[in-house]
């Protein structure tokens, strides 16, 4: 995992966060940045649905393409989650834009490298762990290696 904070007060919010991870039995704070990379990543969806998202990919640089979750496209849309090299964020966005593309989300992200699986047994350990998480006020985005 990965845990972005945004705090005015460092001494306050890292014991904080220390402390949310030892109660969680599963692990120990620690350096967890080589199991993921960091990308650029543009969502975006168009009004074309049959609209080809790897072409536009392509041309306008992106590394990589995936379709969105079917909850986050309108109807008749078609959704793409493009991902790209962080130096090239604004260039993508703005021939993705520029091809039709209403942008939803263009951001960096760390994205796991290799996703694992949870046993059912510590998930609900887990889901209330992120959940403590989440509920912290000065916790930003949290990245898990979790499918």
């Amino acid at each position: 995992m990965i845990v972005e904070c945004l705090t005015d007060n460092r001494n306050r919010t890292a014991p904080e966060i220390r402390h949310l991870f030892k109660t969680c039995s599963l692990g120990q704070p620690g350096s967890m940045a080589f199991f993921f990379d960091r990308w650029g990543v543009v969502e975006a969806t168009h009004a074309d649905a049959a609209r080809d998202a790897e072409t536009d990919a392509i041309e306008a640089g992106a590394q990589n393409v995936e379709p969105l979750e079917a909850e986050e496209v309108p109807a008749g849309h078609k959704g793409a989650r493009f991902l790209v090299e962080t130096k090239d964020l604004a260039a993508v966005s703005a021939a993705l834009a520029k091809a039709g593309w209403k942008i939803l989300a263009s951001e960096f992200r760390f994205l796991a490298k290799n996703p694992v699986e949870l046993p059912e047994a510590p998930r609900k350990e887990v889901a209330d762990f992120l959940n403590a998480l989440d509920d912290h006020d000065d916790v930003h985005r949290v990245y898990a290696a979790l499918k």
